[in-house]
């Protein structure tokens, strides 16, 4: 199974609340990747905090994004997502 993300926020602290189609809720970490590219954007906490999905991606406006493989196998499970639909 290759779980979608279905759901994201940014936080203060540069980390993704990342709610994935098996029902998962994960914390990802973009700290480090903050120096590295076009990454780089991703410092102003004002962008940052404009993320979303994008066919199963986090994404941001400037072509941004994180494959939802790496998302899922670089991120700390932190539950269940509550009412989700079926």
């Amino acid at each position: 199974m290759d779980p979608r993300v279905v759901d994201v926020k940014a936080s203060e602290d540069y980390t993704l609340i990342v709610t994935f189609d098996n029902g998962e809720v994960r914390i990802f970490d973009v700290k480090p990747y903050l120096d590295r590219g076009i990454f780089v954007e991703l410092k102003n906490p004002v962008y940052f905090k404009t993320v979303k999905v994008i066919a199963g991606t986090v994404s941001w406006n400037d072509k941004q994004d994180f494959c939802p493989d790496t998302v899922y196998l670089k991120s700390v499970l932190v539950g269940k997502a509550q009412n989700r639909k079926k």
